[in-house]
């Protein structure tokens, strides 16, 4: 085929489709960011997210390069059952595999139906791959690109990001709202910054950040809010891992984007440790439109956060609980609520943390059920204290296996993760569901003294604001 002809091809609209399977419930940046990219470089890319829309054969039967975006657990468990569906359609496409999972897992993905993956800053990998595929069928040797002739780590370097490109993508009432008083209000997502400067072991950024982080130009940001807004966003999430990271900047977007937007509220993502550092700010954050901070807490026990390597400790967390509730902020924290080193009191200890202090609408239930994650490429797996708990490695599910030292614990694991989906199906009143885990774990764990709730919640009382979509990896 003449170069020329083949080239024209690839940039023919559909030739290259990128794929989103799951991103926390939002309209999928890792999509819309590498589609601006593409446009840019003269293609004409389609867009499918199968979290929000059916799987399309006849998006997929005329592509040349499928990407499938990976930048979480269960979206990578997602993408491997969408990339087989790919195969099956078009047998001669090119797969890749790009984000934080990707790279992380090239072994398993290069061997079991992808031909590439990509980690780090992802878009100009990805694009200069589909160029020289669309220029050459030789082997390719892209930074940032393994490939089963190529090895590659992560692409670091920073690059002139563009504003994401939403065109193609389920229009944002498709997506997780925000729910205030009742009423739902339409939600968008952005990133003012991408990695993190911290190491926490359990986290799946350091392998691949690696302590790096990179902040987005806040006139990117100012435009892809716009465009949310003209869309329908009344809220919207900043996707950060921590938004904090460079608090001048997060303060100087969250009040830029104030100014222009006085009615859009918003919700971000930091560590105990930075909002701790950074107190001071939350009533200005509050001042802006800040409607809740998620918050990694993880554990109480200061074994647990030591293993982890969190940076906070148990009596941070009830600084932080109390500094936001006098900023008039929301704080909803996430937790790790089984580990290896999480003993029954600790599990107990969560509990009464979440009502004494009244946080029984701000923890989504499935947190009390969330068991630390294990994958492939983890620096957990040269910490000491987690080695002698490791049992095996689940290639397929993308995980390290472990067991607990006490085996009620598993158990207590198994059945409230149970519990909570049941509770989440049904919509259950979460002070009803919480009440439902402590009888659990006090049979479970033979504590019976533990079983009744330390305090009581009125089916009528208001509820802080929160996502549709509960947060989740």
């Amino acid at each position: 085929m003449n170069p020329n002809d083949k080239a024209s091809e690839w940039r023919a609209p559909g030739a290259v489709v990128l794929v989103s399977c799951y991103e926390l419930g939002h309209q999928p940046l890792a999509v819309a960011s590498p589609l601006a990219f593409l446009r840019e470089a003269g293609f004409r890319p389609w867009a499918m997210d199968v979290a929000a829309e059916d799987f399309s054969p006849e998006k997929i039967a005329k592509a040349k390069f499928v990407g499938i975006s990976v930048p979480m657990h269960t979206a990578l468990r997602l993408g491997v059952e969408v990339a087989a569906k790919i195969r099956e359609t078009n047998p001669a496409c090119h797969i890749c595999f790009y984000g934080l999972y990707g790279l992380l897992n090239k072994g398993y993905l290069l061997e079991n139906g992808g031909d590439s993956a990509i980690g780090g800053e992802f878009e100009l990998p990805l694009v200069k791959l589909v160029q020289g595929l669309s220029q050459s069928s030789e082997k390719l040797d892209v930074p940032g690109a393994a490939t089963r002739e190529h090895t590659s780590g992560p692409y670091l370097e920073k690059i002139p990001l563009l504003k994401p490109d939403r065109e193609g993508l389920p229009a944002i009432q498709a997506y997780a709202h925000l729910v205030r008083d009742g009423v739902h209000y339409p939600a968008g997502a952005v990133e003012a910054s991408r990695g993190c400067k911290h190491l926490c072991l359990h986290c799946p950024i350091p392998p691949v950040y690696e302590g790096r982080f990179f902040v987005v130009p806040q006139d990117k940001v100012l435009e892809d809010i716009e465009d949310l807004a003209a869309q329908g966003a009344r809220h919207i999430t900043f996707a950060d891992p921590d938004f904090l990271n460079g608090p001048a900047h997060a303060l100087r977007v969250a009040r830029a984007m104030h100014e222009r937007f006085p009615a859009l509220t918003f919700d971000f993502t930091a560590k105990v440790e930075h909002l701790i550092k950074h107190e001071e700010l939350l009533p200005e954050f509050k001042e802006y439109g800040c409607a809740f901070i998620i918050t990694a807490v993880e554990s109480l026990s200061d074994l647990v956060l030591g293993h982890l390597v969190k940076g906070h400790n148990r009596e941070d967390v009830f600084r932080l609980v109390k500094a936001a509730r006098q900023a008039r902020v929301s704080i909803r924290p996430s937790l790790v609520a089984f580990t290896p080193w999480t003993s029954a009191q600790d599990y107990f200890d969560l509990l009464d943390f979440i009502e004494e202090y009244a946080l029984i609408d701000e923890v989504d239930p499935i947190q009390m059920a969330i068991r630390l994650l294990v994958p492939p490429g983890s620096h957990l797996l040269d910490s000491p204290h987690m080695k002698r708990y490791i049992t095996e490695l689940d290639a397929e599910n993308f995980i390290y296996r472990w067991e607990h030292p006490d085996e009620r614990m598993d158990k207590l694991h198994q059945e409230a993760l149970t519990l909570v989906e049941d509770a989440a199906t049904r919509q259950e009143d979460a002070a009803v569901t919480f009440a439902r885990i402590r009888e659990l774990a006090a049979d479970i764990l033979e504590h019976p003294g533990q079983a009744q709730p330390k305090a009581a919640f009125a089916p009528d009382r208001i509820r802080p604001p929160r996502l549709t979509e509960s947060w989740f990896c």
